[in-house]
């Protein structure tokens, strides 16, 4: 840990040094403990410095003291992403114990706008994030302003070391270029289609509501209780793709499938029905497998807004709102892993337990 601490002292400051009485390196670890200890606002965030400031000095150099919360948030707005960015893979790796050699076979893809950074005159962050099967977030980009998610999951999948995953993403990400990508690494994928996709979407429709067609398929099903009713997921996966058109432009289809959900509550039948193509071969159970862990990217963005309220913050400096999303995944991958005695305990409360005890809970993740 005294290492990844030293790395800190690498961030390059372009700040008058002349001027400069607070270190970016503290700047960093202020806003990464307080948002462990249930800090979401810059505010708080600089009370939780205040009230644990000696505490701190264990770690942090802080020769002028504690900074005001406007220090804090506009010098976080001069740090690199790019650097936080490896600060975060290298604090992942310490997590881990492993390196970041652990293979993670499934790798979910998927973007969020920070809606709180957003104004009538100016277009919120919207950030694609790849998160793996242990609900870790592993990487993310920052879409341009004047782009989408198509243009930002490449780079995403370019810095990532993706050999042996199985990538997934929703109809957004289905295209011939990102297919490539995938491929070049030596990954899987398993994509949804939509109507974007126009008449590959509409033959995989055709193909499986064809009953003679569908006989041949592998199938699987699981039930359970969901959302106060039964739930139903069927899943159908075939090889029989050769007839497919734009087979060609699809690097390494293998396989197809769908996937049907049927939700009986109070007596009333819902049902949605979804198509992916897949270079998968034949294993309806891993391809199921890797269809249901799409969520685990979703759930992850539901904990950003509900347990670390990022909607709810309205920074509008747009490197400062981006620099704290990843410092916010950086707490939440460490609070997935951390041990607090209580089974079963929820992020939110993890939180709050280590914000009654900031010292003895903060040294727990810092013994790692």
């Amino acid at each position: 840990m005294n290492n990844l601490f030293q790395w800190l002292d690498t961030v390059v400051d372009l700040r008058q040094q002349a001027k400069v009485e607070h270190l970016m390196k503290d700047i960093i670890l202020i806003v990464f403990f307080a948002k462990l200890a249930n800090a979401n606002e810059w505010m708080q965030m600089y009370c939780f410095a205040v009230s644990n400031e000696r505490f701190l000095r264990k770690y942090l150099e802080l020769p002028y003291g504690i900074p005001s919360h406007d220090t804090i948030q506009r010098v976080l707005a001069m740090v690199s992403p790019e650097f936080l960015g490896q600060f975060q893979k290298r604090w992942n790796e310490v997590m881990s114990g492993n390196g970041g050699q652990k293979i993670k076979k499934l790798l979910a893809i998927d973007g969020k706008t920070q809606r709180g950074n957003g104004t009538a005159k100016q277009k919120a962050n919207h950030i694609v994030s790849a998160v793996d099967e242990d609900g870790i977030c592993i990487g993310q980009v920052r879409v341009n302003e004047k782009s989408n998610e198509i243009t930002a999951i490449p780079d995403l999948l370019n810095d990532l070391n993706i050999k042996g995953h199985i990538i997934t993403t929703d109809a957004m990400g289905t295209q011939t270029e990102i297919v490539k990508i995938i491929r070049r690494k030596k990954a899987d994928y398993v994509l949804a289609l939509k109507g974007n996709q126009g008449n590959l979407y509409e033959d995989v429709q055709l193909y499986f509501s064809d009953p003679d067609l569908l006989v041949g398929c592998a199938y699987t099903s699981t039930n359970e209780m969901a959302r106060s009713g039964i739930e139903k997921r069927e899943y159908w996966q075939t090889e029989d793709t050769a007839w497919l058109s734009p087979k060609k432009e699809w690097a390494g289809l293998t396989s197809i499938a769908m996937t049907k959900n049927t939700i009986t509550k109070n007596g009333v039948i819902t049902t949605e029905t979804r198509y992916f193509i897949s270079s998968l071969s034949l294993d309806v159970k891993e391809i199921a497998r890797a269809i249901r862990g799409h969520w685990m990217v979703e759930s992850y963005h539901w904990h950003l807004d509900v347990t670390f309220r990022e909607d709810g913050n309205h920074t509008l400096e747009k490197e400062a709102a981006y620099n704290l999303n990843i410092i916010s995944k950086m707490a939440i991958n460490v609070l997935k892993l951390l041990d607090l005695g209580i089974k079963n305990l929820s992020l939110k409360n993890k939180r709050f337990m280590i914000s009654m005890n900031p010292r003895l809970y903060l040294e727990r993740v810092l013994a790692i």
